[in-house]
């Protein structure tokens, strides 16, 4: 089993990065909003509602073998989709005029852009520290608020994520009705701090009800920033250094989870079930303000809004913005 996880997550570690970067070469520059904000809807749909829904039938009708076995040709389908798309003359004209780089060369190039630009490396380098802290204790004590805190079963845990889900879907909707925020940068601060400092209210709950509705208020604003940080980064970054800086943001964003969940038993054995997710929620959310407050961040919307305006050409470093 770790084996297959393993390779599982070295296959998504290419496909996550790229999945970002091929978007601009897909949708034109106006509906990249839009695009995002239609992925965000279709996830959390899949994920947390319609998945785990037709996996339970396969598994009662069909036997659980089969289920994993029907799981993989999902996998076929979505690479016969993946093979059906047709990239823009952009892109076809990218290829013919970049020469090909070695792996090493194209890593060190991300490496050195993303470290020109504070509202890069500060995303990174404060999501990283907040997914420590916070995201551990919520995926691993929130199933064992529900069985041991409240007492409630595997339907009343599916009803949880379920309203995370549609608190996804819901922020979703409304980013592709009413469109990306003019301050971007600190939308997405503010946002990702109140859904981080959400996590706090998984350790107030007393009744179902209460975790539902923290499920709800972490998921969307959580999906809020990711649909404008996610356009931001496609609009703001060269095509050629899209995959790079993707690949950078998965790498250092996530880099730390694995030791957040192996903290999560003992942190919550010595504090408590509920203090380890209180203090998570608190300390998440500090860590996650505290990146709008590096020099620099707050400046880039307004050269952004310059930039997209055109009175501006982009500038070479944001981190020299203040």
């Amino acid at each position: 089993m770790m084996v297959i996880v393993a390779i599982y997550g070295s296959a998504q570690a290419f496909f996550d990065p790229a999945s970002d970067a091929i978007l601009p070469e897909l949708v034109p520059d106006a509906q990249l909003g839009q695009a995002n904000a239609l992925e965000q809807v279709v996830r959390p749909l899949a994920l947390r509602l319609a998945g785990p829904a037709v996996g339970g039938v396969l598994v009662g009708v069909v036997g659980l073998d089969a289920a994993f076995l029907a799981d993989a040709a999902t996998f076929m389908f979505s690479a016969a989709a993946l093979w059906s798309m047709s990239a823009s003359s952009s892109l076809a004209s990218l290829g013919a005029e970049e020469p090909l780089e070695r792996a090493t060369s194209q890593a060190l190039a991300g490496w050195s852009y993303v470290r020109r630009h504070v509202w890069l490396w500060g995303t990174f380098a404060s999501a990283a520290v907040a997914y420590l802290l916070f995201m551990g204790p919520a995926e691993v004590l929130v199933p064992f608020m529900v069985k041991h805190e409240l007492h409630g079963s595997g339907v009343q845990l599916g009803l949880v994520l379920g309203a995370g889900g549609l608190g996804s879907v819901a922020a979703a909707l409304a980013m592709t009705r009413s469109g990306l925020p003019s301050r971007s940068m600190s939308f997405i601060y503010a946002v990702w701090t109140l859904g981080t400092l959400a996590v706090a209210g998984y350790g107030l709950a007393t009744a179902m009800w209460e975790l539902m509705l923290a499920s709800v208020a972490f998921n969307l604003l959580e999906t809020s920033g990711t649909i404008v940080w996610a356009t931001m980064k496609q609009r703001h970054v060269p095509a050629r250094m899209m995959g790079r800086v993707s690949s950078l943001d998965w790498l250092i964003s996530i880099g730390l989870l694995p030791i957040s969940f192996a903290l999560t038993a003992p942190l919550s054995a010595a504090l408590g079930v509920r203090a380890t997710l209180i203090g998570a929620g608190v300390a998440g959310a500090a860590v996650t303000l505290g990146g709008l407050m590096l020099p620099g961040m707050r400046a880039v919307d307004r050269l952004m809004a310059a930039t997209a305006a055109g009175r501006v050409s982009p500038p070479a470093s944001t981190a020299q913005a203040s």
